[in-house]
Order: structure tokens, then C-alpha cells, then sequence
């Protein structure tokens, strides 16, 4: 169903992935893999082979939800992650070879006849191997301080008999368990796949192979709890972004939000879970740390208010909860990132906006850029309407005047007659860009004087961003625009779920359902990639992107709400 080359074998709240290393030149083996401690390690634990009389065989990989196929002309083997910390696997006709990938103080010992611990301390976790049905076969020769190797062959007792093992991950101590029946696991996991699948937001008919393979990645990319994790999380993917970044985390709360509401409260708090005191969130979590050197657009109040408006989950206790939280981030902002003192903060790199590389940064940092004050114009109003609720009236009448202040500092300062420009902050130096970041305050919609939204609706539709595709973030007439460049070009899901909110709330509901349309039929043709080539609709990157996911399915569920609404009208009685 999937390509295993493209979209990793995981499953809801499992660290384990099965995938190609794609580091690697030409066609790679598979390996089972360990995605914890983030995405400067592949996390590699054992090459997968499947072998007959001591040989590898070569084999086709079919990839479903549930299961992981790999079929040879000897027969095939099965691998099914029926818990969050076991791969139960099955074979008929071939055994399966497992060679670890080991470094220093590596070991395997015997624990049972059926059974070896292997101790992978290159990944900080231990492995009990156990044959269920035949027999297992290990080489692993001890010298010194280690293993010089360690390969575990799980083999059949004979050429027509099944063979079943199960793999699981332990830290200290293993707790010995019994297991069910590889049928019987497998059918659960497949249960669970479907109710997640029934949940995630509808999408018209003809974008369906869009939704399998978004209700996939964004089913496979939850991992449990763990260390820095405080609640479960949906990581950007699990081929190499195995982190999660702290605004990539509030599409896929979108994305949940209605459906999913708990999980979606889940994805939005678990970066403030790890806040600072001064207010500051970091670039990105896993497991084992947070990255402090950066951060990301403060977009968190803009998310807030989609989400609660799609569920009534997000009741004035979870509002409270997050109130204090969303202070500190806002006037972290305009407390420490506002180094000239001119009342509009500031991103002192490209990483904290986002975008990491776009051309507002090309001349050198920190930027003044009208994106950042559009976010914390539309955070502080958010912040007026909670404060509203919990009863706070003196705190929310001082939220919307210091809102009201900023949009109108905001318009002074970036709005030049024809466009928003980002400035140098101090020298206030106009930034050459074609970049559309300079386009997000249409986020603000109708709180913008008219004749300024005019004009940036006007050129959203003529200038060139709006490709065959969807939005470049990078004007194809650039001198900077490359097709692979970025942020300098490329189609991004985020870009496109804010500008096509800023249209919305503009009143371009034709232009809206026009860029969701294109975006939707570019995801479902060319897979949920990390970012598009803008002129030919190609996937780039890390083709298996949970964000992109999330907005494929926001904006295909604002296609099919639309397509609904046509089917009423033309089945109403005057139309008959």
C-alpha cells in the first residue's frame, strides 16, 4: 500500500521504525531502528534480512498500517508492532536475520535456550530476542569489552513450518510476559488503526489515497511519553525529523482538535509543559533534551482559537490552564526581543521565524518582520478573549488596547504604500525580498484597513506565488527562488494552512477553495513531503511530514464541508 522507501513501518505510541537508512547511497537494507534521543542519530539497531540456508534473499517489501511485509520467491516474514515496546515477526518458508549495528560495550548473552538479551548501549536501551515457534541461531563472538558481532538468525524447524520471535525493548530489568497469538496481535493493531482512520477529518472522494496515507503518518508519528516528553507526541516524522518543533506541534493540534480533542490538548500544551521561566519555548523537544538556541513564531494564539472552535473540549478550566503559560510567551516576545526599543520584536535568526532561510534574512540578522507582529497582534487579542472568560475583565480590556497598539505600530512601521517590507531592526534598513512571509499579515483579515487587504489579495492572485500548485514561499521571479531551495521557493503546508486562513478570514472563499484544491491535489499525488517543488509539484525533503499531513487533511475537510454544501443546493427543492 505504502513504499517503504518513502514512509517508515511504526505504529501509535512505538519508539520502534522499521526503514531504509536514507543516508545511505543506493538502494538500502532495512533496519529496525530506535527513533529516541532526536535526529542527529538514524538510531540503526539491527539490519532486517530474510535468509534461506544461511543466505539473504532478495525480497519486496509491502507496507500496510498494521503490518510490514517483506515477500521472497522462498516465502515471506511479517512484522507487527503489537505494543508500543514489542515487534512480534513471523516467517514461513525463510528465516529472519537480525545484525545488529554495534558500537563499544555491545554485548548479546543467553538467557534461556529460546532467549538472548542483546545490550545496545550505542542506543541506550537493551533487546530481548525469543523465539516463539523454531529455533534460534546466535554469532556473537565476545572480545574484551564487547561483541565483535552480533547476528541473531530466527529460522523455521523446517522448509514448510512457521516461525514465530518477538523483539522487545527494556532498560534495567526484563519482566517476563507471555504473548498472544501473531494473528491475534496484528488484528488488534489493525482495530486501532481503523478507529484512528474513522477519526481523522473527512476529505472529498477523489483525494482518498491522500487520506490513507496522511491518517498513516499521522497514526505511526505518536510516541509515548518518555523523559523530556511529558504527554504522548506526534513527531514530525520517523524517518529523520524525529523531533517535534514548537510550531509544527500546533498543526497537528488542529488537525486533532475536533475529532481527537484530548490528543489535540495534548500536541498544543506539551511545549509549554517545558516553558521557561522567562517565558521562552524551545526550538524543539524529544526524548532526552530541548533545544534552547532557538524558537519558533509565536502562532499559539492563532491556534488556540481554531482549536476551540472546533470542539467544546477546550472548556474555561483547559483555558486556564494555558492563560499564564501564553502571557509569558507573549511578552517574552516583546520583552527580550526587542533590542532597539522601538515597541515591534524582532527574530534574531532566521530559525526563530520558521523560515529558516528566507530572504528577509539575507542581509543578516535581527529582522523586523511584519509576520512576527501580525502573530502577537492576533496572540494578545486571543488572550483578551480568555481573560474574558475566566472573569478577568481589567486584564482583557488591556489585552485588546496593547493588541490594538501593536497593529497599529505594525502598519506604521512595515506597511510602505504598495507592501509590508521587513526591516533591520535598529538601522530600520528596507530588506530587498520577494519572499512571502511578507504576506502573512492577511492572517490579520478585515482588522487591516481595506485598501491595504486589497492589495495583498491582489497580489496573492497575479503577482506569481500562487503557482500550479499552491503558494511558493519564494516569488518564482526571484533572483533567490530555487526549486529545492527551502524556504526560498518551495511549497509549504504551513505557509499555505496561514495564508489560506488570512484569505479566509478576508472574505476569498473562491480563492481559498481554489489553493486548497491545489494543494490538496498536489499532496495526494506527490505524498505528505516536508515541502514541494512550486513549479512542478514534486515532493522534497522528507517525504513522510506529519505537519503536512495535518494541513492536507484541514484543508481537504474544508473541500468536502464545501462540496456538501453544493450537493444541498443543487438537491434543494427550486433546483428540481
Amino acid at each position: 500500500m505504502f513504499d517503504i522507501k518513502k514512509i517508515p513501518f511504526s505504529s501509535y505510541g512505538s519508539f520502534i521504525t522499521i526503514s531504509p537508512n536514507h543516508r545511505e547511497d543506493g538502494d538500502s537494507p532495512l533496519y529496525l531502528r530506535n527513533i529516541r534521543n532526536g535526529d542527529n542519530e538514524f538510531g540503526e539497531v539491527f539490519r532486517i534480512d530474510l535468509i534461506d540456508e544461511g543466505n539473504p534473499l532478495p525480497y519486496r517489501a509491502v507496507l500496510s498500517p498494521s503490518m510490514l511485509r517483506l515477500e521472497s520467491a522462498e516465502g515471506f516474514a511479517e512484522f507487527c508492532i503489537t505494543e508500543a515496546s514489542v515487534l512480534q515477526i513471523r516467517s514461513q518458508g525463510v528465516g529472519v536475520r537480525l545484525t545488529g549495528v554495534t558500537g563499544a560495550y555491545d554485548y548479546a548473552v543467553l538467557v534461556e535456550d529460546n532467549r538472548w538479551e542483546v545490550n545496545h548501549s550505542l542506543q541506550e536501551m537493551r533487546y530481548m530476542l525469543t523465539s516463539v515457534k523454531g529455533r534460534i541461531e546466535m554469532d556473537a563472538p565476545f572480545n574484551e569489552q564487547r561483541c565483535e558481532k552480533i547476528i541473531a538468525d530466527f529460522l523455521p524447524e523446517s522448509q514448510f513450518s512457521e516461525m514465530e520471535c518477538v523483539m522487545e525493548e527494556f532498560t534495567t530489568v526484563y519482566q517476563p510476559r507471555s504473548y498472544s497469538a501473531f494473528t491475534e496481535g496484528h488484528e488488534n493493531v489493525k482495530r486501532e488503526y481503523e478507529a484512528w482512520q474513522e477519526n481523522t477529518l473527512a476529505t472529498p472522494k477523489e483525494f482518498s489515497r491522500g487520506k490513507e496515507l496522511a491518517s498513516y503518518i499521522t497514526w505511526s508519528c505518536v510516541v509515548p511519553p518518555e523523559g523530556k516528553l511529558t504527554r504522548p507526541a506526534m513527531y514530525m516524522s520517523k524517518n529523520w525529523m524525529t523531533n517535534i518543533w514548537s510550531w509544527d506541534h500546533c498543526f497537528n493540534a488542529m488537525a486533532l482538535a475536533k475529532n481527537s480533542p484530548e490528543l489535540a490538548w495534548d500536541q498544543f500544551m506539551i511545549f509549554f509543559d517545558v516553558q521557561d521561566e522567562s517565558g521562552m519555548l524551545p526550538d524543539f523537544v524529544n526524548n532526552r533534551s530541548a533545544l534552547w538556541n532557538f524558537t519558533k513564531p509565536p502562532i499559539h494564539g492563532w491556534t488556540l482559537r481554531h482549536m476551540w472552535e472546533q470542539n467544546d473540549f477546550f472548556t474555561a478550566d483547559k483555558l486556564r490552564e494555558v492563560y499564564q503559560p501564553l502571557v509569558k510567551w507573549t511578552k517574552w516576545w516583546l520583552t527580550f526581543q526587542d533590542s532597539d526599543h522601538d515597541g515591534i520584536p524582532q527574530y534574531n535568526h532566521g530559525n526563530d521565524s520558521g523560515w529558516d532561510n528566507s530572504t528577509i534574512f539575507h542581509k543578516g540578522t535581527p529582522i523586523e518582520s511584519p509576520d512576527l507582529s501580525s502573530f502577537l497582534v492576533l496572540q494578545m487579542e486571543v488572550l483578551a478573549e480568555i481573560a474574558c472568560k475566566l472573569g478577568k475583565n481589567d486584564e482583557s480590556s488591556k489585552w485588546l488596547d496593547e493588541s490594538q497598539a501593536l497593529l497599529d505600530r505594525l502598519i506604521d512601521h512595515f506597511w510602505n504604500g504598495q507592501q509590508f517590507v521587513a526591516k533591520r531592526s535598529g538601522t530600520h534598513e528596507v530588506i530587498e525580498s520577494d519572499s512571502l512571509v511578507l504576506y502573512v499579515p492577511l492572517i490579520l483579515g478585515k482588522r487591516l484597513p481595506e485598501e491595504i487587504l486589497n492589495k495583498l489579495v491582489e497580489d496573492i492572485k497575479t503577482k506569481g506565488f500562487l503557482t500550479n500548485y499552491g503558494l511558493a514561499t519564494e516569488l518564482p521571479t526571484s533572483q533567490y527562488y530555487r526549486e529545492d531551495g527551502y524556504w526560498r521557493g518551495p511549497i509549504w503546508a504551513p505557509t499555505t494552512m496561514l495564508l489560506a486562513d488570512g484569505l479566509l478570514s478576508s472574505g476569498e472563499k473562491e480563492l481559498v477553495l481554489e489553493v486548497a484544491q491545489k494543494f490538496c491535489a498536489m499532496a495526494s499525488k506527490s505524498g505528505m513531503a516536508e515541502n514541494y517543488d512550486a513549479l512542478t509539484g514534486e515532493g522534497l525533503r522528507d517525504p513522510a511530514f506529519t505537519w503536512t499531513s495535518s494541513v492536507f487533511l484541514i484543508l481537504g475537510q474544508l473541500l468536502a464541508a464545501e462540496d456538501a454544501v453544493t450537493m444541498v443546493k443543487q438537491d434543494s427543492p427550486k433546483n428540481l
